[in-house]
């Protein structure tokens, strides 16, 4: 399976008497949202299952990718990584996995699946890491695949 964890993009700052839901994105979070969704395009499979947060700057984030997705409370801002790992249906989803999220839980799930303990690993604004689980010689491993930045694109 893979799982394609992507940071939402650069966002406003939480203005007086808005809710930090509602953020959106800034014009450079945009920008990054194309770029990395460019990108994304050109490698992820047809079937690929999109998972948003509920928050605007993660719903702008992934409308950039002009694919179906299919918002998910349960990954939204205050989410746990075992929410997170409920949502993608890790590692048993027949299909690959893109979850538009929030950090720390990016982080610390990323740090989990490739090292076994959750630590404070930062992914980037705007970027990804994609995670293959995979079996080898009867034992399960997880490889990372890329990470990619979007303003290396």
């Amino acid at each position: 399976m893979d799982l394609i964890l992507w940071r939402h993009a650069e966002a406003e700052l939480l203005r007086e008497g808005s809710t930090d839901m509602a953020r959106c994105l800034t014009a450079k979070g945009e920008r990054q949202a194309a770029r990395m969704a460019d990108w994304l395009n050109h490698r992820l499979a047809a079937s690929t299952r999109v998972l948003v947060s509920p928050a605007e700057r993660a719903r702008g984030t992934a409308a950039a990718l002009g694919r179906e997705v299919r918002i998910v409370n349960s990954i939204a801002p205050d989410a746990s990584v075992q929410d997170l790992l409920a949502a993608s249906r890790w590692p048993q989803s027949s299909e690959p996995v893109l979850m538009v999220g929030h950090q720390p839980t990016l982080g610390l799930l990323a740090s989990l699946l490739l090292t076994g303990t959750a630590q404070p690993w930062a992914v980037k604004k705007g970027g990804v890491w994609w995670l293959r689980s995979r079996q080898r010689d009867g034992h399960s491993e997880v490889v990372l695949q890329a990470v990619q930045a979007p303003d290396f694109l």
